[in-house]
């Protein structure tokens, strides 16, 4: 953990002040353990899972808000704004949320009742503390044969929640920034189906300001093209985009290796070059591009520790598990600077 007065590098958020926001996904943890490094680099927090519907409301008409509050706080002492996620998922949702009395699907007016419900607690709660929201997440299958994922949200209401979820949460607070968000958002055929998705929300209307491209990325993939193309092709909408969850593993995703303890000299030369490669494209977008957060702060903590291996250790982002800078830091300031 870094004392407030032991900086003496350049603040992330300074050196993109005239590109984007600079932000990062936090915990109530992570804002202790990380305080300092969070307030002096970054410009916003999103909160990792304490925003998501079986945190906030496990039973019906229970909310928990008292870790999410904690987040909000944290924002508001240190000046940061702050991103909500995320309002609708096929994940970390309760399943009294689709049951009826007797355990069986409920219909779909009592489904999108619930759901507005919901929408209006929680958005109306954060209404001058969040400035933009995931508000429907991974709705895309990932297999080529499929569109949509999936799952009971669609065995339910068939896609008209989607479009809902937008205007739920835009009645909610007409303010805020609503993002659709998605992973493997730059992998070309996953790319063609979120872009149609998009495209087809835009033309009905919906109240969909932005796209949140994930950017769980690693050292190797995507290509830089690739990234660029899926930029270029989200910006034809009209939309915002922002990168929401950034982060770059060592490994391949299908690397199953065990055996580093630790990054050497020449694995951190080529994170150090991946993240200048990837910062430069995302400056020549700065355009339309308007915040970048990595999904966490330090390599002290990750999600990627134990993930997709368990019992193995990850390094993913600008700042080791000291806090210190790493040379990917080096590198980026050292081109802007």
């Amino acid at each position: 953990m870094r004392e407030a007065n032991h900086f003496t590098e350049p603040s992330l958020k300074s050196l993109f002040s005239e590109d984007f926001k600079i932000g990062a996904a936090v915990n109530p943890l992570t804002i202790q353990s990380q305080a300092a490094l969070l307030a002096y680099h970054f410009g916003s927090i999103t909160a990792e899972n304490e925003m998501k519907f079986a945190s906030l409301q496990p039973q019906e008409g229970i909310y928990t808000f008292e870790e999410a509050d904690q987040l909000v706080a944290f924002a508001r002492k240190h000046g940061l704004a702050m991103r909500g996620h995320t309002l609708v998922w096929h994940n970390q949702t309760t399943d009294w949320l689709f049951q009826d009395k007797h355990g069986g699907l409920v219909d779909k007016v009592t489904l999108l009742a619930r759901l507005k419900s919901h929408i209006d607690t929680v958005v109306g709660r954060y209404k001058q503390d969040i400035y933009a929201w995931d508000v429907v997440n991974e709705v895309i299958a990932d297999e080529a044969d499929q569109y949509l994922r999936p799952t009971k949200w669609q065995d339910i209401a068939g896609t008209d929640y989607i479009a809902k979820a937008f205007e739920y949460a835009h009645e909610a607070d007409p303010q805020a920034m609503l993002f659709y968000n998605d992973y493997n958002e730059s992998q070309p055929g996953k790319r063609d189906k979120i872009y149609t998705l998009l495209k087809s929300l835009v033309e009905q209307g919906v109240p969909v300001h932005g796209v949140g491209l994930q950017a769980h990325w690693n050292l190797y993939d995507p290509s830089l093209d690739d990234i660029r193309a899926a930029i270029e092709k989200y910006a034809l909408l009209g939309l915002q985009l922002q990168l929401t969850e950034l982060d770059l593993s060592v490994f391949r995703f299908d690397d199953r290796r065990t055996d580093l303890k630790a990054p050497g000299a020449d694995l951190l030369a080529l994170q150090a070059e991946r993240y200048d490669a990837v910062f430069r494209l995302l400056r020549e977008y700065s355009d339309v591009i308007s915040a970048v957060t990595f999904w966490g702060a330090a390599d002290d903590y990750t999600w990627l520790d134990d993930f997709p291996v368990r019992g193995r250790k990850n390094w993913p982002f600008l700042f080791d598990e000291r806090q210190q800078p790493k040379p990917a830091f080096s590198r980026i300031a050292n081109a802007l600077l």
